[in-house]
């Protein structure tokens, strides 16, 4: 569900440090969720992720689902002649084979995974939404989106399930932070290939965060955002991750090259126009993000490893556009009881990172990050091939064929 349209605040960490400390107290006061370390249950063993042995990396966004009771839930915004027949199994579909085509490594799902509201069970609902991920027997991790808590379950509730199925990575928050803000705070690291010298160190970073869902506090109007103690937590584990790459065994010049996922859009997704992304912006109020713009796109910046946002929410946007040597990315709606554009394919968005080549001829360090999307249509026409990222190129936009080298 998209609000109106939001304002916009300057993204200058000195302007806004003010007004992050004031939210901070605010936060306390009104008692928004935060969880202790000491009352999480016990987190399931990191798989280990790593490139495989063709030098790659493919992760696999879906962005709202809005998944809810089945087959006794029928679609929204399809053409009349899908109305009658559609209903959430169209989703289940849309990923089974998009899984069987792009063979992904990594299944990552942003938010809004099932519709609480319509959900007349929430654990039901996720066991759905997720079984076929689960069934491929491919890693997958999830963020909650603004809907996902609004049935039988609450938030923390939704992430705690979540965690405890079969074949995932995702983590309810970091186990060494004592406080944080939300649930699903947390990293990933991908390794070089395995029998290189780089098997042991990870290549790509990949950073989970909850965007929330609409704001506690009483007097800020509309969606919620990445608060100081999320913000905070990234920081360090970028300069932790940093600290390792740079230091031996193969030594490295600057940090691997990170991604982060999400929900909500930052402020930041309504720098473009058409004439500066890949894809479209389709939605009415263009861009639905929080009201509060607290620093996090400055903060991104400034620790300098992440090339790429990931997130959805905005159905009718699946645009990639670059600000500050970041790729701001949508993936589009997913699914069919999400509200769409009656004959407008629901789609899904492909990231594959790349290795290069040493002189000796073995696999190396990240050479490039590409990206692509895939539309639920006859064919699942792949759209909108992109280079998002390249150490030559410093994620100069170039457009490349899809699953193209």
């Amino acid at each position: 569900m998209i609000l109106s349209k939001r304002f916009v605040f300057d993204t200058n960490k000195n302007m806004c440090m003010n007004f992050m400390i004031l939210m901070v107290m605010v936060s306390w006061f009104w008692l928004i969720p935060a969880t202790s370390s000491s009352s999480l249950p016990q987190q399931q063993e990191n798989q280990k992720l790593r490139f495989d042995q063709n030098g790659e990396f493919k992760i696999l966004q879906v962005a709202d689902m809005h998944y809810a009771d089945g087959k006794n839930t029928l679609c929204l915004d399809v053409l009349p002649s899908q109305n009658a027949s559609c209903t959430d199994l169209n989703t289940t579909a849309f990923i089974q084979r998009t899984i069987l085509a792009e063979k992904p490594n990594l299944i990552v799902f942003t938010g809004d995974n099932i519709f609480g509201f319509d959900s007349s069970d929430s654990a039901k609902s996720m066991d759905a939404a997720f079984a076929p991920a689960i069934a491929s027997n491919i890693p997958w991790v999830a963020v909650l989106g603004n809907h996902d808590q609004e049935g039988s379950l609450s938030r923390e509730g939704v992430m705690k399930y979540i965690v405890g199925m079969k074949n995932t990575l995702s983590k309810l928050n970091p186990p060494e932070v004592h406080i944080i803000d939300g649930f699903g705070n947390y990293n990933l690291e991908v390794g070089g290939v395995q029998g290189t010298v780089f098997e042991n160190k990870s290549v790509l970073n990949l950073y989970f965060l909850d965007s929330g869902d609409y704001s506690k506090v009483p007097a800020i109007f509309g969606y919620d955002w990445i608060k100081p103690s999320q913000q905070l937590w990234f920081e360090r584990m970028s300069a932790k991750l940093r600290k390792a790459y740079i230091k031996g065994p193969v030594p490295q010049k600057e940090a691997a090259p990170g991604l982060a996922y999400f929900h909500i859009p930052l402020p930041e997704y309504a720098s473009f126009d058409s004439s500066n992304f890949t894809g479209v912006k389709m939605e009415p109020d263009g861009i639905s993000s929080a009201s509060v713009n607290s620093g996090f796109f400055t903060t991104l910046v400034e620790a300098g490893d992440v090339k790429a946002v990931f997130t959805g929410h905005d159905h009718l946007n699946d645009f990639c556009g670059k600000l500050m040597d970041i790729q701001l990315c949508y993936a589009g709606g997913f699914g069919y009881h999400a509200y769409g554009k009656a004959g407008w394919s629901r789609r899904a968005r492909v990231v594959v990172a790349s290795l290069e080549k040493t002189d000796k001829g073995s696999w190396g360090d990240v050479k490039s990050i590409k990206s692509w999307k895939r539309l639920d249509d006859q064919h699942l026409t792949g759209i909108d091939g992109e280079v998002l990222w390249s150490k030559s190129f410093r994620g100069n936009h170039g457009k490349n064929q899809i699953g193209g080298n």
